[in-house]
């Protein structure tokens, strides 16, 4: 099984932002951080990088389900979801996390059901875009 669940589209990488951000609001995730790969990279290391950004995704019910079924689960949260240019302004590969890979390395049944459900919504959001 893959730590990610992937799909390339062929959409302007804004527009794809936009349209994972809307589709992830669909299935109950607010975008809690956005970090600019790209930008990150050229000032700290003054290199050119893709457009590259990762949005941290939060569904606050089904977060309080696994924060109050294991304490630490937070160093795995917020579900992380990529957006990558694959092709300068034509082509982009979104990729999101695969929860139920991530929730095995945590040992814990009660996660599982968790696991199963943002499973269910990301896969929703990576089909609808």
């Amino acid at each position: 099984m893959s730590y990610h669940n992937s799909k390339f589209v062929e959409m302007e990488f804004t527009a794809v932002i936009d349209k994972v951000t809307e589709e992830l609001k669909k299935e109950g995730f607010g975008v809690l951080t956005e970090i600019d790969v790209q930008a990150t990279l050229k000032k700290k290391l003054d290199v050119d990088f893709r457009k590259y950004k990762i949005l941290g995704a939060c569904n606050p019910p089904f977060a309080y389900k696994a924060l109050s079924a294991e304490e630490s689960i937070g160093v795995l949260l917020p579900c992380n979801v990529v957006v990558q240019e694959a092709e300068e302004g034509k082509k982009c590969k979104v990729s999101v996390i695969n929860p139920m890979t991530s929730m095995q390395a945590v040992q814990n049944p009660a996660l599982s059901e968790v696991a199963a459900q943002i499973s269910e919504k990301l896969s929703r959001v990576l089909s609808n875009i």
